[in-house]
């Protein structure tokens, strides 16, 4: 349940540092975290407890994902997107958002050219979301126009 959970807190980074179109963030993450929920509590189990397993990560998933997501402002996404181009390797940016008090800690720990020549970067975030600490893995690749797009997000 403890990977299920960082996952989650990945996939409604990811999310809202890709965000874009017509659904609020914490649409977003609600939806994206619990359809990745219900995915890997399908993975657990057999039988009817294969089916509470999928239950319990759709709610679960669906939860961690809106609150991730509704905390995550424009602001905070921008200093997201503003460690990711301009921090060296291993150096965290820090900040706490003055309207949800909720802090968070980006750091990149690889940089590379992709197969089509794109510079990505690999990076942790740490978020502080009522007391609760999550941690969160991914990739993201610089655009053309500048911003980072999220490729990959895991644990």
């Amino acid at each position: 349940m403890k990977r299920m959970k960082r996952v989650l807190v990945a996939v409604a980074v990811a999310a809202t540092l890709s965000l874009g179109g017509c659904a609020t963030k914490q649409e977003s993450g609600t939806a994206i975290g619990g359809i990745l929920g219900g995915v890997l509590g399908s993975q657990v189990g057999g039988g009817s407890g294969k089916t509470a397993a999928t239950i319990a990560g759709t709610i679960a998933g669906a939860v961690i994902g809106g609150q991730i997501g509704k905390s995550m402002d424009e602001t905070d996404r921008l200093k997201a997107q503003h460690a990711l181009e301009t921090n060296p390797t291993g150096q965290p940016s820090s900040w706490q958002n003055p309207d949800s008090g909720y802090t968070y800690t980006v750091t990149p720990v690889k940089t590379y050219k992709n197969t089509e020549g794109r510079y990505c970067r690999e990076y942790t975030t740490k978020v502080n979301i009522g007391g609760k600490m999550e941690d969160a893995y991914g990739t993201a690749c610089r655009q053309p126009d500048g911003t980072w797009q999220v490729v990959n997000q895991g644990q």
